[in-house]
């Protein structure tokens, strides 16, 4: 009996009229859920001065993320601007990632057709195994710097960054031009950072439950909880520093509004 290691592309599940569904798009989708409903959860609790047990164990996470972030940014402003971005993408790729563990997914499928062959279509897989959703992610990352930089120093400040008169200043035109690379080169390193290492879990859980099934995945188990946890952290921190670097002017000096 052969390994069936999942595909590198996701499979489509269904239509919305020409629009295709596939299993990470619902995968990111019951994520998106949870973060709602995590959200409107703290909503309902009124944020009392005398909190409850949900409520103080929210505020003890957003509390130390808060403080965490804002050791690296070190301006206290910058990071309450920052933080409902970057904590957003923490804990939407965080429960993704965990959620992609969740028995079922991979596991419970329909007949469809994939690639011109009829096969069993796994109706759950891990987003992030899909390098189309990690990709969305990143773009929104890079373009999100790009906004905030600007709304920190302005339009032509910050286009200053990357475009540099050649006759005025040559070798500042030359590092505007690296510069200009190095913002392609994030959305290529965000998104392959990401769906690298959970596409290969998810192909390590798969052989590990071939070969020893049962209890010898649990350990592997743990180590993916661990791992989805580092690369929402690490993608999330990666976004905060490139937006400390976008809202901060040449010689370190910030815009004043």
């Amino acid at each position: 009996m052969d390994i069936e290691t999942p595909p590198l592309a996701s499979e489509t599940i269904f239509h919305l009229g020409s629009f295709e569904v596939r299993n990470t798009l619902i995968m990111a989708w019951l994520a998106i859920a949870v973060v709602i409903v995590l959200a409107l959860a703290a909503r309902r609790t009124g944020y009392k001065m005398i909190p409850g047990r949900f409520q103080t164990f929210l505020e003890v996470i957003l509390e130390g993320m808060f403080d965490f972030f804002d050791s690296i940014v070190g301006n206290r402003a910058q990071t309450r601007t920052f933080f409902p971005f970057v904590a957003t993408i923490f804990l939407f790729l965080m429960i993704a990632n965990w959620m992609g563990i969740f028995p079922g997914v991979g596991s419970v499928t329909i007949e469809g057709e994939h690639a011109g062959e009829v096969l069993a279509l796994p109706i759950f897989r891990s987003m992030n195994a899909d390098v189309n959703m990690t990709l969305a992610i990143a773009l929104i990352s890079v373009v999100a710097t790009q906004l905030f930089g600007i709304a920190a120093l302005g339009v032509l400040p910050y286009a200053g960054k990357y475009f540099v008169a050649p006759w005025r200043d040559p070798i500042g035109s030359f590092v505007g031009i690296l510069e200009m690379v190095a913002e392609c080169a994030k959305i290529i390193s965000f998104s392959f950072r990401l769906f690298g290492n959970i596409f290969a879990g998810e192909v390590l859980l798969v052989v590990i439950g071939f070969l020893m099934p049962y209890l010898a995945p649990i350990p592997f188990l743990g180590l993916e909880l661990f791992v989805g946890f580092v690369q929402a952290l690490v993608f999330a921190l990666l976004t905060l520093v490139f937006l400390k670097m976008a809202a901060t002017a040449h010689g370190g000096h910030e815009h004043a509004a």
